[in-house]
């Protein structure tokens, strides 16, 4: 389990919660019972009575479900004539009535399945005011949880005397999410959780796109800023009832939650502690006062920085870069010391090796990055390149720019020398960035960031560079498509396929790095030995690095495959084998051809020639490094000409597939995506065009007498 976000600490204690469903999630939009929302609700209820908890239950839906049945009814009794004739609302209580018979019948039945018993009680205002009733409810309700009961309360409309259900808010509660309230204060439960058809409270209506989810609500500041958008399609109030029934729990001691309850299993992420919904809290100011500044206001300060990044001069660009190398050496020792610190906890942890390795930086990195920021900023300026310029017509001159992409996204794990190569691009590109560490490397990441932004001058903000600490802040993020412009996700494969299924932020990068290097019978076996020890051995962990080795048959009767082999184990590498190999070679055959080891370990299989061997890769590989080594320049050509991978090379290493190493400076990653940029991505790829016109007083009028020349000007 993750551990319990800082704001959340308080579920640790929780034993009974009092959990409200709303007519939006209960009902479908056609008014029927929505039977898979209300199957999930039950499996988590189920999920935490076996846990110990004490779940009471607040429905609402039982008029919602009453009315479309006897909307049915009253159609199949009613006349052609009849049904001309304008039809006369139904009567609330009578589809209380109705509804709330069915609503239990299908609860009871869910539960059933689940092994479980439930138990109705209907209640109204009136009750309330009576001592006894209210000694008699919390006997009643402790007797049922002390037998793992679940208690389903609802109001019971169906004889209240409460003027118009969804109208009357009179007395002591006027709908369910205000019954939900004062429940949880009579049978004193630990927390209130309100389910809706929204996420949680927002800074308006959800459907606005600048709309922000508030994650902790403080009265003081939130009170006179939030717009509320419609009121529930089904329901009495919506969030504006919600929102008044949580502050009065809140305020009496109650914990409250306001989350979506169409997702399967939000309840059980509140009580693990998980940041979702909006927290409504007593002591909200002293738990983190500026905790919803994050997201969304974090991406905004962003953009505005970087729009007075890119306004400054190259060379005032160039200095902050020069400065940034000077701050990384100044402050080499901090950096090591907490980059140690997290070594240390990721080993006692049991972390894999090869992530340990990325983890770590080595002695003598820190000067490699800043010798690396150095020749960035010694680059040419990238922004405002004239790339293309055109005569439109006569007076008239269109250019095509080089111009900054945005706002940058990047989710990258393990290595905090990352972060200085993404952050040195972002300011040589103009690019204002948002950068998501792995928590493994959380001491390194927070050092380095704030290095980096403390030379960053007052004029542009050291907002450009945003750092994210909190994993729950990244769903929120991969909402904000109209401020961020995109995202590159640097990790495993279930990382960059969960960001792409998550976000409508165009995505940039590769999620794994399965390098091939084809040894044909041509190759001469010296230069194979230095190539394939150098691309296995050099950094096993790198993306870059060979993962599998594929053998002419031809070798193999020679005897070159084993001196290959020898070589790599001599060097540590353990073999497996595709099925040819493993059974001619009597060696562990590998689980899958699509593989990557990311450590001393590696695939070796054999192929017919340069033909087969292009099938292999194209089959198992992940089109991003591959390799032929070979003194046959036909063959080298078939290959090159043929692999379709992000890099593919002649007689030389998969690990010079680097950014630096290209000559770009550095690299934010190397993306397999085959739109926009392709390979290492460096200052080039964080970089788009705009159109930059010089006129004289022309305007279109038609094109009549106009005269375009469309001549292209050096």
């Amino acid at each position: 389990m993750d551990s319990v976000d800082s704001t959340r600490a308080f579920v640790r204690d929780v034993k009974r919660i009092v959990v409200k469903v709303g007519t939006a999630v209960v009902t479908r939009s056609d008014g029927r019972l929505a039977l898979g929302r209300l199957g999930a609700l039950c499996e988590q209820i189920q999920e935490l009575n076996s846990q110990g908890y004490e779940v009471i239950l607040v429905t609402s839906g039982a008029v919602g479900a009453g009315r479309q049945r006897l909307r049915y009814r009253r159609l199949i009794h009613s006349s052609f004539a009849d049904l001309q004739k304008p039809q006369r609302e139904l009567d609330g209580k009578a589809c209380a009535a109705v509804g709330q018979n069915g609503l239990m019948a299908l609860y009871d039945s869910l539960f059933s399945q689940l092994d479980v018993t439930s138990a109705q009680l209907l209640v109204t205002d009136n009750d309330f005011r009576d001592p006894d009733f209210r000694n008699q409810l919390n006997e009643t309700v402790n007797q049922l949880l002390s037998l793992k009961v679940i208690p389903i309360f609802n109001e019971n409309d169906a004889i209240s005397t409460r003027r118009a259900p969804y109208e009357d808010s009179s007395g002591i509660f006027w709908d369910n999410d205000s019954l939900a309230a004062l429940l949880a204060l009579e049978l004193k439960a630990d927390l209130l959780v309100l389910l809706s058809d929204v996420e949680g409270l927002y800074s308006g209506p959800p459907s606005d796109p600048h709309s922000k989810l508030i994650h902790t609500y403080i009265k003081e500041r939130h009170e006179k800023e939030i717009t509320f958008g419609d009121k529930s399609r089904v329901g009495r109030g919506g969030m504006t009832a919600k929102v008044k029934a949580a502050v009065y729990a809140a305020y009496a001691g109650i914990p409250v939650v306001i989350t979506s309850g169409f997702a399967v299993d939000n309840i059980i992420k509140v009580l693990h502690g998980k940041r979702i919904g909006t927290l409504f809290h007593r002591d909200a100011n002293e738990l983190d006062p500026a905790i919803d500044a994050s997201a969304c206001e974090m991406a905004v300060a962003a953009r505005e920085c970087s729009r007075r990044l890119q306004a400054l001069a190259p060379q005032e660009r160039r200095n902050i870069l020069l400065d940034i190398a000077d701050a990384l050496e100044a402050n080499e020792q901090k950096i090591l010391t907490e980059n140690e610190a997290d070594v240390d906890a990721a080993q006692q942890a049991g972390y894999d090796p090869s992530l340990v390795a990325r983890l770590a930086l080595k002695p003598g990195k820190i000067s490699s990055l800043a010798k690396s920021v150095r020749v960035l900023a010694e680059m040419d300026e990238p922004i405002g390149r004239i790339l293309k310029r055109t005569e439109i017509l006569d007076g008239f001159i269109l250019e095509k720019t080089s111009s900054p992409l945005g706002v940058l996204l990047i989710i990258f794990e393990s290595r905090p020398d990352a972060l200085v190569q993404i952050a040195s691009l972002a300011i040589r590109s103009g690019n204002g960035l948002l950068l998501k560490g792995g928590k493994e490397a959380k001491r390194s990441n927070a050092i380095l960031h704030k290095v980096i932004t403390s030379v960053i001058p007052e004029n542009v903000g050291e907002r450009l560079i945003g750092l994210i600490t909190s994993r729950e802040e990244v769903p929120e993020l991969l909402k904000l498509d109209h401020v961020i412009d995109l995202v590159i996700p640097r990790g495993s494969n279930k990382l960059v396929s969960q960001i792409k299924a998550s976000t409508k932020i165009p995505v940039l990068g590769h999620a794994d790095g399965i390098c091939h290097v084809y040894v044909d019978k041509s190759a001469n076996l010296d230069v194979a030995k230095h190539i394939v020890l150098d691309a296995k051995t050099d950094y096993p962990a790198a993306c870059n690095a060979m993962e599998t080795l594929l053998v002419h048959d031809d070798l193999v009767k020679k005897g070159g495959l084993n001196d290959l082999i020898m070589e790599l184990q001599i060097k540590g590498v353990t073999i497996f084998g595709g099925p040819k190999a493993s059974s001619l070679l009597n060696i562990p055959e590998a689980n899958s051809l699509h593989h990557e080891y990311s450590s001393l370990a590696c695939t070796v299989e054999i192929v017919d020639d340069v033909y087969a061997a292009i099938d292999h890769i194209h089959q198992h590989g992940s089109s991003h490094t591959d390799c032929i080594i070979t003194e046959d320049k036909e063959v080298a050509d078939i290959f090159l000409r043929q692999v379709d991978s992000a890099a593919v090379f002649h007689n030389a290493s998969t690990r010079f597939c680097d950014g630096f190493r290209f000559g770009l400076g550095a690299e934010v990653g190397i993306s397999t995506s085959r739109i926009h940029a392709r390979g290492p991505v460096g200052v080039e790829g964080l970089l788009t065009t705009r159109w930059v016109g010089r006129g004289n007083g022309h305007v279109v009028n038609g094109d009549k007498g106009i005269n375009y020349t469309h001549k292209e000007l050096s």
